[in-house]
Order: C-alpha cells, then sequence, then structure tokens
C-alpha cells in the first residue's frame, strides 16, 4: 500500500433530514460529484434511520435504556452505573450495544443496522448505478477505545474497500520484513471522515478522495476486523 500525496476529505453538506425508506445513495449522488476511487463514509445514524432501525424510549428511564442496550448483546461484559459494556451480535464491543440517543427526536432511539456491511454494500451499488463511478463505501459509527480516554469514529460495515491491508512479508523503511503489520485502513478512514463531519454539525457523511487504489476491493468489517474467539487473549 503506497502512501498518497495527499489526502482530501470532503464533507457532504445539505442532505435533509433522514426518515425510514430514504434513498442514501440518491441523496449523497445528489449532494456531491463522485470521481472513480473515491471512499464514502456515511454514519451509522442515518444508515439506521433509513433502515427503520428506530424505537421509542423515556430518555429519562435508566432502566429501560439498560434493558434496550441489554435486549441488543449477545453478552454483557461489564457494568458500571448506568454504562453496559456489551458485545453485539455483530462481534462489536462497546457501550450500550451502540444504542444512541444524541442527533435523533426526543424519544427516540437508534439501533445499530442489522448488518452494516450488507448496508454499505446497498449504498455504493446504488451510488455505482446512479453516477457510474467505482467507489467505496463506510458505514462508521463512534466507539470508546479500551484503556483509552475518548472516542474516535471506527468503520462497522465497509463495501468496495478492503478492511485490513495485510503489510506482513513487505518491507519497511530500513528493508526489514514486517512479521505483524495489519493496518486497519477502513477504521483510519472513518476516523480522518469525522474530522470534518463532527458530532453536532448536521454533515452525516463525507468522502475520503486520493486514496491508494490497491485498497480497494472486496471488504467486510465482520469478516476481516472483528477478532474471532480463539484470537481474543481477554475472554
Amino acid at each position: 500500500m503506497a502512501s498518497p500525496e495527499t489526502l482530501a476529505v470532503i464533507p457532504v453538506r445539505g442532505l435533509p433530514e433522514i426518515t425510514r425508506g430514504a434513498d442514501l445513495a440518491r441523496l449523497i449522488a445528489g449532494a456531491v460529484e463522485l470521481v472513480e476511487g473515491d471512499v464514502v463514509v456515511v454514519t451509522q445514524k442515518i444508515v439506521s434511520k433509513a433502515e427503520g432501525r428506530m424505537v421509542s424510549i423515556d430518555p429519562s428511564d435508566v432502566a429501560a435504556k439498560r434493558a434496550l442496550a441489554e435486549s441488543e448483546a449477545v453478552r454483557v461484559l461489564r457494568r458500571r452505573g448506568d454504562l453496559v459494556i456489551t458485545e453485539t451480535r455483530h462481534g462489536f464491543v462497546c457501550a450500550n450495544s451502540g444504542v444512541d440517543l444524541s442527533n435523533v427526536e426526543e424519544g427516540s432511539a437508534a439501533l445499530l443496522p442489522e448488518d452494516p456491511d450488507r448496508s454499505a454494500r446497498r449504498i455504493r451499488d446504488g451510488l455505482r448505478a446512479m453516477t457510474g463511478a467505482e467507489v467505496a463505501v463506510i458505514v462508521s459509527d463512534t466507539f470508546g477505545r479500551a484503556w483509552r480516554r475518548g472516542v474516535v469514529d471506527v468503520a462497522l460495515g465497509c463495501a468496495g474497500i478492503r478492511g485490513i491491508v495485510d503489510l506482513r512479508g513487505t518491507k519497511d523503511a530500513l528493508g526489514r520484513d514486517l512479521v505483524a503489520t495489519e493496518v486497519c485502513v477502513v477504521d483510519e478512514i472513518a476516523a480522518a471522515a469525522e474530522l470534518v463531519m463532527g458530532k453536532a454539525s448536521g454533515v452525516p457523511a463525507a468522502v475520503v478522495r486520493g486514496l491508494d487504489r490497491g485498497v480497494l476491493g472486496p471488504g467486510s468489517v465482520v469478516g476481516e476486523i472483528v477478532r474471532p474467539p480463539a484470537e481474543d487473549l481477554f475472554r
């Protein structure tokens, strides 16, 4: 994977409030001009809204919020006060199963998409049909990281781009063999896109342009990035 000379991260502005059944590919294609090799990053929130993954909830009901998070989990790892760390059916380990009450109407909560990789494929296929350009799509969300403060956007799903770029067996800058380096390129792109989307600016999508075309190709977050139980040192 060659390092690009320059990357551009372009916010996609002017998208309307997303409701159930919205055609995200059509809306994005109408809001930004895409070129071959672009990577379109869309937030989980608008994907969940378009796919009807919204539920009603009383935001002041702590027990209801906890029950909703646990209903979306296959395993509860830790509890502390109102916070629950869970494993979702996708294999994601995150706070409250990814259930989110921010940037949604009062009294509503957004659940994670049923299959974020499939969601990304659907948007990518729509963009390709409307624009003729071969682009990639990443569905992103904000996660914390174990043993680190703060949050960062990561990829929940992807299409048209490899989730992991495996550099094992290649050489470092000094000619030594790399033996353990696997780059989670879709997480890097999701984090870069968030810098122009923000958390409260109403920009739910961005285009990352200028990436090495070698990262494009079939990809899957669940298939490539979620660590299988046999490799988990903390189970």
